[in-house]
C-alpha cells in the first residue's frame, strides 16, 4: 500500500519488528510536513510491568502529547518477529473498534464475528483501518497547528483508488449494520471538520465527500452512497441563512441510499434481450449525533432535509453491440379527480305584496395528487428514471421551487408535520422507498446475438435532491442540495 499512496505501510513496519531487546520501545514517522514542524510518529512500546505491547500515536512536541492508545496486546512467542499473524488481527479489530467509538453508536457487538481466517487482503485492510482511525484522531485529538495540514494529506491518502478499494473489502468484511455505522463515524468527523473550517472562513472541500459501491451478482446490481449532508452542493437557498441552531440540526445529518436493480438475460433466436426492472430504490436523511445533543444545540432532529428528486441513467458503456432500448412508460400520471356540486336553492313567498324570489348558486372542485412523480424517458441508448416530489397544494415539483412566505406559515401545508402526519410521502423517519410493485416497470435493450458469453459494462449515473422546507420550526429558511454519483456494472451475456 505504501508504494502507490505515499503513505507509510503500517501492516509490514509492525509485522517485521524485531523483537525489543535494550530499548522498550521503537516508533515510526506517520506524518511530517517539514523538518521544522512536528510530527506525528507511531510508537510500539513495552510494558516494564508485564510481557504486553502497545501502540500509540504521539505527536513530535516538547514534551510529547499521546493522540491515541491502543489496548495491549501479548508479544509473540517466536524469537523472531515481535507479533504474530494473531496479534495483526487483534490490532485490526482494536483499529475498527476506535473508529466506531468516535460515532454516536457506542455499540460494536457485532464485531464478535469476525475471524482471522474470513479476513482476505488482510495486508490493505489493515493499513486502510489505521488510516482511517488515524484521520479521526486528527480531527478530534491533533493540537490546531499539526491538525490542518496532516488532514489535508490524509484526505489526499483516504481518496485514492487503492484506498477506496480497500474500503469495499472492509464494508464486506463488516456487513452491513456495521457499515452503516462506521460510515456514520467517518462523516461526522468529516462534518464536524468542515464546521470547523466553515467558522475560519476556509474554504476546504471534504475528502471523498461522496462514498459508493457497487456489486453485480445473481442478477442484482446494487450501490451503496452515503453522503455527509453538508458536503452536498447547495442548489438554492434563502436569504437570509439559517438561525445556529436550525443550522446544526440541519448539518449534523448524512444522506444514506441504496440503489438495486434486477437484470435477466434471455437469449432469442436472433437477438438477445437484456431487460432491467427496479427493485429496490431507498434514500434516508439519518442524523449523525445522539437525540440528545440535536436538542440541546440544535432545534430537533425533526428539522431536516428530506428527498425531493431522484435521477438514475442507466448506459451501456460500450454499444456496438446494442440494436435498441426500449422503456414502458414515458410518464406516470398524478390521479386527478374533479368533481362538481351545484345547488340552487329558492324560495316564494305568496304572502307578501312582492313576488320573492331566492336563488343560491354552488360549484366546488377538488383535485388529488400523488406527491410522487414516476417518469421514463430515453437519450440515445441511455435509459433515464426520474422521481419527483411535488408540492400538492399547488403541483410545483419541490427541488426547484421557491415556496411562499405564506405556504411556509401554513400549519396544514404537506410539508408541516411531515414525518407523523398520515398524509406524509416520506416514511416516519424520514425516507423513501421506491419498490418494484410500483416502479417495476421494465427497460429492455435488445444486444447483438454475437455478444453471447462476454461480459458488458453498464455506467450508473445517478442525482438525488434534498431540500429542506421548515417541519414544526418557525423560520422562513430553506434550501436545496444536491449530490452526483457514478458506478460501473458488470452484465454477463450468458
Amino acid at each position: 500500500m505504501a508504494a502507490s499512496c505515499g503513505f507509510p505501510d503500517i501492516f509490514c513496519w509492525v509485522q517485521n519488528l524485531p523483537p525489543i531487546s535494550r530499548k522498550n520501545s521503537m516508533s515510526l514517522c506517520i506524518f511530517s510536513s517539514s523538518p521544522s514542524q512536528p510530527s506525528l510518529n507511531l510508537f510500539i512500546t513495552k510494558n516494564n510491568q508485564s510481557p504486553n505491547l502497545s501502540l500509540a500515536i504521539i505527536a513530535d512536541f516538547s514534551p510529547p502529547i499521546s493522540l491515541w492508545t491502543s489496548k495491549p496486546f501479548k508479544i509473540s512467542s517466536n524469537s523472531i518477529k515481535l507479533v504474530d499473524e494473531e496479534t495483526m488481527f487483534d490490532l485490526l479489530v482494536n483499529f475498527i473498534e476506535d473508529v466506531l467509538r468516535y460515532g454516536s453508536n457506542k455499540n460494536s457487538s457485532f464485531l464478535d464475528f469476525l475471524k482471522l481466517d474470513s479476513v482476505s487482503n488482510f495486508e490493505d485492510i489493515f493499513n486502510f483501518t489505521f488510516l482511517t482511525l488515524l484521520f479521526l484522531v486528527c480531527i478530534y485529538e491533533a493540537p490546531a497547528d499539526l491538525r490542518s495540514e496532516c488532514l489535508n494529506t490524509l484526505k489526499n491518502h483516504l481518496a485514492n483508488c487503492r484506498s477506496r478499494q480497500a474500503t469495499k473489502l472492509l464494508m464486506k468484511l463488516l456487513g452491513s449494520n456495521l457499515e452503516e455505522q462506521w460510515m456514520r463515524s467517518i462523516n461526522l468527523a468529516i462534518t464536524s471538520w468542515n464546521t470547523e473550517l466553515q467558522a475560519t472562513h476556509h474554504s476546504l472541500k471534504a475528502p471523498s465527500p461522496l462514498f459508493s459501491y457497487a456489486i453485480s451478482t445473481f442478477g442484482l446490481w446494487k450501490v451503496q452512497l452515503y453522503c455527509p449532508v453538508k458536503a452536498m452542493d447547495i442548489e438554492n437557498s434563502s436569504n437570509p441563512s439559517a438561525d445556529e441552531r436550525l443550522q446544526f440540526s440541519l448539518t449534523f445529518h448524512q444522506l444514506e441510499g441504496v440503489v438495486q436493480f434486477n437484470y435477466k438475460v434471455v437469449i432469442q433466436e436472433t437477438w438477445v434481450d437484456v431487460m432491467v426492472n427496479t427493485d429496490n430504490i431507498r434514500c434516508d436523511v439519518i442524523r449523525l449525533v445522539n437525540e440528545t445533543l440535536m436538542n440541546e444545540r440544535g432545534v430537533g432532529a425533526s428539522e431536516k432535509h428530506f428527498p425531493s428528486r431522484i435521477s438514475l441513467q442507466l448506459t451501456p458503456i460500450r454499444q456496438n453491440k446494442i440494436l435498441s432500448l426500449s422503456v414502458s412508460k414515458s410518464s406516470e400520471n398524478p390521479a386527478i379527480e374533479f368533481g362538481y356540486e351545484r345547488g340552487i336553492e329558492a324560495g316564494f313567498e305568496p304572502q307578501n305584496t312582492y313576488l320573492g324570489l331566492k336563488v343560491s348558486v354552488g360549484e366546488t372542485t377538488t383535485m388529488s395528487l400523488k406527491p410522487w412523480k414516476f417518469e421514463e424517458s430515453v437519450d440515445g441508448y441511455s435509459a433515464n428514471l426520474n422521481w419527483f416530489l411535488h408540492d400538492t397544494m399547488d403541483g410545483r415539483e419541490v427541488f426547484s421551487s421557491k415556496p411562499s412566505k405564506l405556504a411556509l406559515l401554513n400549519p396544514k401545508a404537506w410539508f408541516r408535520d411531515r414525518y407523523s402526519s398520515s398524509y406524509r410521502p416520506f416514511n416516519r423517519q424520514g425516507g423513501v422507498i421506491f419498490a418494484g410493485d410500483e416502479y417495476g416497470n421494465r427497460v429492455c435493450w435488445k444486444v447483438d446475438k454475437s455478444a453471447v458469453g462476454r461480459s458488458m459494462e453498464w455506467e450508473l449515473r445517478g442525482w438525488i435532491w434534498l431540500t429542506y422546507w421548515p417541519n414544526k420550526y418557525k423560520t422562513f429558511y430553506y434550501e436545496t442540495r444536491r449530490l452526483e454519483f457514478r458506478e460501473i456494472l458488470d452484465l454477463p451475456i450468458a
